[in-house]
């Protein structure tokens, strides 16, 4: 297996042109544009710049360069939920700065995934059940209806890492009227979503401001222009307000990977 690192770095043009001076064999062809340009194309698609199947210690690596703007841009917005949808599931953090923007928004996208998750789940559900939602929210299938591939590979994620998402998941959970977390047994309890429109139009307003707009236009017909609050309000009364949200998330964008 790969191992897949990802830097979130403050400065890409300064960044690249030292890895290039170090490290100039990761890159591709690219390298021969310098780092002004390697940083430019960074910017397309997802906003992250991979270098592939490098050596390392006698196995294979890849690693993304992501600016910390970009990545906090994400993290809060879910513009492309690349890199979020990613630290959604547990990674292990190898260093981090003292950046409290970050790290707030960190927490801001967990926050994100279990009120996404919430509206696409049933009004009880299991603690794996919760996982399974967050984990599939950067995959393409409904994981309420159709099993196959993706589902094999989001069940492959969750079921040998449950501890490790209660861990990452833990303090929003205790925090949360909605479910009884039991930390001394490691198990959560939901105590009822809750389902009335009042209660889903809530959680539609915290949800991050793309999956928002993604949400609005699937709603609202070409040239009507309503306002947000009120799609999202027409939103919570429909029956298969879940349905929406999961329609709604961003899909898969382009990542800059050439070797």
């Amino acid at each position: 297996n790969m191992l897949d690192f990802v830097f979130a770095v403050d400065d890409s043009v300064t960044w690249h042109m030292m890895n290039l001076l170090k490290n100039r064999s990761h890159y591709s062809f690219l390298k021969v544009f310098g780092p002004k340009q390697i940083s430019g194309i960074q910017s397309y698609g997802a906003g992250i710049y991979y270098n592939t199947l490098v050596p390392c210690n006698g196995r294979m690596i890849k690693y993304g360069v992501i600016s910390t703007d970009t990545l906090i841009d994400d993290l809060l917005h879910w513009k492309t939920l690349y890199v979020a949808g990613r630290l959604q599931k547990p990674v292990k953090i190898l260093t981090q700065n003292e950046n409290s923007k970050l790290q707030a928004a960190l927490v801001s996208n967990l926050k994100s995934a279990v009120t996404a998750a919430f509206l696409m789940l049933p009004e009880s559900f299991s603690e794996e059940d919760l996982y399974m939602q967050i984990a599939g929210l950067s995959y393409s299938g409904d994981f309420r209806m159709v099993i196959g591939e993706d589902r094999s590979k989001v069940q492959n994620i969750v079921k040998p890492n449950v501890p490790h998402f209660q861990k990452l998941y833990s303090n929003i959970l205790q925090d949360c009227p909605q479910v009884v977390y039991k930390h001394h047994l490691g198990r959560l309890e939901a105590s009822g979503i809750d389902k009335s429109p009042e209660g889903q139009f809530t959680q539609l307003m915290a949800l991050p401001r793309t999956l928002q707009q993604k949400i609005t236009s699937l709603v609202d017909p070409p040239g009507k222009n309503r306002d947000v609050e009120e799609i999202l309000l027409q939103v919570a009364h429909d029956p298969d307000c879940g349905v929406v949200v999961h329609q709604g998330r961003p899909r898969s964008v382009s990542v800059i990977s050439l070797k």
